[in-house]
């Protein structure tokens, strides 16, 4: 069904498509919990395998060091980090960066552009990110698309496989050290079904959760900065 799905928009015959799915009563199936579980378990043994990874990608491609700090940092999914990014980018420039970017909170309110940041199953609200980062990468180029980002890997990497989804799971593993299971939710983008966060859940009222999202983001920027 996805690679379906793929053709039909590459053949722009999308609209058929979802049309032959409604009247065929065609399901998507997914694997179990139990089978995702241990292809994460069993993929990466160790998160150092991620955070040497991307101290490679860094030393081969400078040009993505800011990215790949910005990514490591707030587990954003690739499309949304490239569109966070480029984003910060475009607000610098025109002198606008108020308008995402909460000096006093450090934070970057994503949900303030629902048409990037609000997928119909994926959602990014707001991540925690320095200052500093964000004048940094304030002072890069945008990058065309999350594919030019793979390639730039890709071409000279020689063989180096692609993790960037493995590094949003590093974040939110480590994220437990400091946060609780609803909070790395919120961050993650994930609203569950839950009475409590679909009702009651509002991270604004939680006085710590900055300084807490910050030691976590501390670590894991040692991790990827140096040779250790």
């Amino acid at each position: 069904m996805k690679s379906l799905s793929a053709l039909s928009k590459y053949l722009g015959m999308h609209e058929d498509f979802k049309l032959l799915v409604k009247n065929y009563s065609l399901k998507w199936t997914g694997r179990s919990a139990e089978d995702l579980i241990v292809d994460r378990i069993t993929k990466v043994q160790n998160s150092n395998e991620i955070f040497e990874w991307i101290k490679q990608v860094k030393h081969i491609r400078p040009e993505l060091c800011e990215f790949m700090d910005f990514m490591a940092i707030t587990g954003l999914r690739l499309v949304e980090a490239v569109a966070s990014y480029n984003l910060i980018i475009k607000l610098s420039r025109e002198d606008r960066l108020n308008e995402y970017y909460v000096y006093e909170k450090g934070v970057l309110e994503h949900f303030r552009f629902k048409e990037v940041f609000f997928r119909k199953s994926k959602k990014a609200f707001l991540s925690f990110v320095s200052i500093d980062m964000v004048h940094k990468i304030g002072e890069k180029k945008p990058f065309s698309s999350c594919f030019y980002v793979q390639n730039l890997i890709r071409n000279k990497g020689k063989g180096l496989k692609l993790h960037f989804g493995d590094i949003r799971e590093v974040n939110g593993t480590l994220l437990t050290k400091y946060l609780k299971d609803n909070e790395i939710d919120f961050l993650h983008g994930r609203v569950t079904s839950s009475v409590f966060m679909k009702n009651y859940f509002n991270p604004s009222l939680i006085s710590d959760l900055k300084v807490r999202a910050f030691k976590a983001s501390d670590e894991i920027e040692a991790k990827i900065q140096g040779n250790s």
